[in-house]
């Protein structure tokens, strides 16, 4: 289905692209009120701080609760703010509106829940804020999209996504892997939808924000969620990840906005090589196809199994090495070559058992 989608309507500096502030958690009313006026003194519009905030393991800072609510309040009142904070259940709508909360979003957990997906969006029945879906936890934009479609039927139209990346068990530099292909494959099927990066849960340390922040602008995201606290150090939830308002300032201020909509002679000719090349690329892996084929049914006639693995491996090593001479990462040609041998796999079975 298409969303039905009205602008946001949200407050920004021209200068700098749309930016929703403020701490992991609202851990006291000084706390609280102390960053945000730091915040509206570099040019915040928008404040941010988690009420409710459920661990992944109980023991920890869970939130404050309805408690903070009277704190953000107390935000827009000195500065002028909105004020944004987390949903995850329909009580919490109920109390985040009596609190006059300007933007809600729902997190990644949520989103992953089409049951609670379905009670946040009977809750939001008949309310006209904004409203932002992260990603769910795993890699499924499908997931992604109908946690945002029941929104949507309830009447949310002030909708906006929240890329903040995808779990995984391996070790890895970023907390939560980016995998842009996601963000930018929900951009072309949902052109009109506003999408906003989240580089504190991306990066899970604060000198990996600002590079995380510059790779979404490059993107042609059209915002950011940043998480900024008055002394993260001593932050009660998740300290890495928070910066000071003062250097989320200098990491705004050092950002490029590029122009998506500017084209030239010069990158129409450019894509046409691209198109060319594309052309070429899918020649020669029918081209290749075709030899596994052929060798499918050599496998097929002496009676060999289609996995070779020692083969298999050759091929990873030897491409792999190529990869890089030619200035592309291993892991990409690495990637690449596992999608080809998993179609030859494909096609030479379908040989074997004709």
């Amino acid at each position: 289905m298409e969303l039905e989608l009205e602008p946001l309507r949200l407050p920004s500096d021209n200068q700098r692209p749309f930016v929703i502030a403020g701490p992991c958690s609202a851990e006291t009313e000084e706390q609280v009120l102390t960053t945000a006026h730091q915040l509206k003194e570099k040019g915040c519009h928008n404040f941010r701080a988690g009420v409710w905030k459920p661990r992944t393991k109980p023991g920890g800072f869970e939130g404050n609760g309805e408690v903070a609510l009277p704190w953000l309040q107390q935000v827009k009142k000195e500065t002028g703010m909105l004020v944004a904070t987390e949903v995850a259940t329909p009580e919490h709508v109920e109390l985040a509106m009596k609190y006059g909360i300007d933007i809600l979003w729902i997190g990644a957990r949520t989103s992953a829940n089409p049951f609670a997906m379905q009670a946040l969006a009977d809750a939001m029945k008949g309310i006209n804020v904004p409203v932002f879906v992260k990603n769910p936890v795993n890699p499924d934009l499908e997931l992604w999209i109908g946690a945002m479609e029941r929104l949507n039927q309830a009447g949310v139209k002030r909708l906006g996504a929240i890329h903040r990346g995808f779990s995984s068990y391996d070790k890895k530099i970023y907390r939560n892997l980016p995998m842009w292909q996601i963000p930018i494959e929900l951009r072309r099927r949902i052109p009109q939808l506003p999408i906003i990066s989240d580089p504190s849960h991306i990066g899970g340390r604060r000198e990996l924000i600002a590079p995380l922040c510059q790779q979404a602008m490059d993107l042609g995201f059209d915002g950011l969620i940043v998480e900024s606290h008055h002394n993260p150090d001593s932050a009660w939830s998740d300290a890495k990840q928070q910066v000071t308002p003062d250097v989320l300032d200098y990491i705004l201020s050092l950002l490029v906005i590029r122009d998506e909509s500017v084209t030239t002679e010069g990158i129409t000719q450019l894509r046409h090589q691209i198109d060319e090349l594309d052309n070429q690329l899918m020649d020669l892996l029918a081209k290749r196809m075709r030899v596994c084929r052929e060798i499918g049914q050599y496998k097929k006639e002496h009676n060999m199994t289609v996995l070779q693995t020692n083969r298999y491996n050759e091929i990873l090593e030897k491409r792999g090495a190529q990869g890089a001479l030619c200035g592309m990462a291993p892991s990409f040609v690495a990637q690449v070559f596992e999608h080809i041998h998993e179609e030859s796999v494909r096609q030479q079975i379908e040989i074997i058992n004709q």
